[in-house]
């Protein structure tokens, strides 16, 4: 299956598994949504991740997570730089989510990373999303 914005794609089908309360979900796997997908279990957005190789394409099986009355950890997803209109931010302005209570995936030289990783190494990139 050709998916012309992955990064879409993951968050999407993220966010509509959340709403109808899965507990688990499998994404199309590539290098960044894997790195996305790390972020989110770092940050305790969703229990855990596996790579599922011995599909006919490569599968990623979220475990999603929840409160203890079943209510949304992940309240939004927004993807911000799309494939039409790339948003970079340099490292003096690098997006704060929430004031801080959200995160925003930063795609840089060094890596994909959070907002609070490249303000402390004070590097910029492309913003990829908000998660919040």
């Amino acid at each position: 299956m050709t998916v012309t914005d992955p990064v879409a794609d993951l968050l999407t089908r993220i966010r509509n598994a959340n709403s109808a309360k899965h507990d688990f979900v499998e994404v199309p796997a590539s290098k960044l949504s894997m790195e996305i997908l790390r972020i989110l279990r770092d940050e305790g957005f969703i229990k855990n991740y596996e790579s599922l190789k011995d599909r006919k394409f490569p599968t990623a099986k979220i475990a999603l997570k929840y409160g203890p009355r079943q209510e949304k950890i992940i309240s939004n997803l927004k993807r911000v730089s799309k494939p039409g209109l790339r948003v970079y931010a340099k490292r003096d302005r690098v997006p704060r989510v929430l004031r801080g209570l959200g995160v925003a995936v930063i795609s840089t030289s060094r890596g994909v990373m959070t907002d609070r990783e490249a303000r402390k190494l004070g590097i910029g990139g492309e913003v990829l999303c908000y998660i919040w």
